[in-house]
């Protein structure tokens, strides 16, 4: 028989969220009656907005017709999409041609991997979205995992805290070839300020250093001095990659429609260029996001599907803030929350889990374990802001049921 590639074995028996949806499931065969709010996975709950739907549905009746059928398309994408991507998301800090258009920001992470290959050594956040240190698991960039440390041996862990104000100690951080980056930040909440992005991307440049930054929230940052991209940081555009979606912008979570941007100036040791290669990757093994998708895409970016993001966005904002601030009024300490659809809370004197457990079994309430995010985010809690509105308020009046453990 076939040999199992050995990092499989490596991985924990399963995904966070599918370890959330299980223990939920469990909770609620038990306890039929109740009504269980989630305020655990990231997935959004409103409707998709109307001009965004009209360009689904119009786009899939072209496809009906000869004259607007389209079969294999381009594999970056709809240049149309491409350009208005650049024009209405970058304001024309990057060009079309170094967007690439897929099928999601958390597949292109998988597609990156592929592309850097085993032998890069990597650094991510501590804590950190699961995705960046299991596909490095499974490509084998890591060596073996330290049960008492919790960690993977090869993986370089920046600590993220509320002691270093959630951004890495970068003087103290060895030097990687790639580095996994996300801002706002899942599961934190936290924003890297202009400064701080300012010194990655002159740690990045100094070591030769590869950045993969997530900015799939962007649109959730409201506050003008803080960046949205990390093209607005001088020099970015030699030592970083970025990485979006419409996911949480529209509503596209089960729909999927992201992007990737590796600019021109960005390459190897040797002088080549990484988008070549990319482009090489995406046309090779991915066959381009759907044509329908793509011209709601293209829906979403008219000038009308940009102020229906902005509603739908403003929406988990304020869901976001209700939460918060219900949370603080029992007394927790919370962080995240403003401009960003995330509130990560300290629970003292218990592991994540055992928060986890308690908190649905007092308030039928799920959220997500910080532990699953990483060793530093032991004893936190992550509250999404994705929800109905109902649901949001009937959830914090259950919050009062929800005070730290006395044990």
């Amino acid at each position: 028989m076939v040999r199992r590639n050995p990092n499989m074995a490596k991985l924990p028996t399963a995904y966070l969220f599918r370890e959330i949806s299980r223990r939920k499931k469990i909770f609620m065969e038990k306890n039929p009656t109740v009504k269980v709010i989630s305020l655990g996975i990231g997935d959004t709950t409103e409707p998709l907005p109307p001009h965004v739907m009209k360009g689904l549905v119009d786009g899939a009746r072209k496809l009906g017709t000869r004259q607007g059928f389209l079969g294999y398309g381009d594999e970056p994408g709809f240049s149309e999409l491409r350009e208005k991507i650049a024009q209405k998301m970058y304001g024309g800090k990057v060009d079309a041609e170094e967007i690439f258009v897929s099928d999601g920001a958390k597949p292109d992470i998988g597609r990156f991997q592929i592309l850097f290959g085993n032998n890069v050594s990597v650094a991510v956040q501590d804590p950190a979205y699961p995705v960046y240190v299991d596909s490095s698991v499974i490509m084998g960039q890591t060596g073996g995992y330290d049960n008492s440390a919790r960690r993977f041996d090869n993986l370089v862990y920046m600590p993220c805290t509320p002691e270093n104000d959630f951004f890495p100690d970068l003087e103290h951080t060895p030097r990687t070839d790639l580095i996994f980056f996300c801002s706002p930040n899942n599961p934190t909440g936290a924003v890297a300020t202009r400064d701080q992005l300012r010194r990655l991307v002159d740690f990045a440049r100094n070591n030769n250093s590869i950045i993969i930054f997530d900015a799939a929230y962007r649109e959730f940052i409201s506050d003008p001095e803080l960046p949205k991209t990390i093209f607005e940081i001088e020099g970015a555009r030699e030592v970083a990659i970025e990485l979006n979606s419409f996911s949480k912008l529209v509503g596209f979570t089960g729909v999927r429609l992201g992007w990737s941007i590796v600019p021109n100036q960005l390459k190897y040791d040797d002088g080549s260029s990484v988008k070549h290669d990319w482009n090489r990757v995406v046309t090779t093994i991915f066959n381009g996001a759907s044509n329908v998708v793509q011209y709601g895409g293209l829906a979403a970016l008219d000038d009308e599907g940009m102020k229906e993001m902005e509603r739908l966005v403003s929406y988990y904002v304020e869901n976001a803030r209700i939460i918060k601030e219900a949370l603080g009024i029992i007394g927790l300490k919370t962080y995240g929350g403003s401009n960003s659809p995330y509130i990560w809370v300290k629970f003292e004197g218990e592991t994540s889990w055992d928060a986890f457990s308690r908190i649905l079994q007092q308030t039928c309430i799920v959220t997500t374990p910080g532990s699953g995010f990483g060793m530093s985010a032991e004893g936190y809690i992550r509250f999404s802001a994705f929800g109905h509105r109902s649901d949001i308020e009937e959830a914090v009046r259950r919050f009062d049921k929800l005070l730290p453990s006395k044990n």
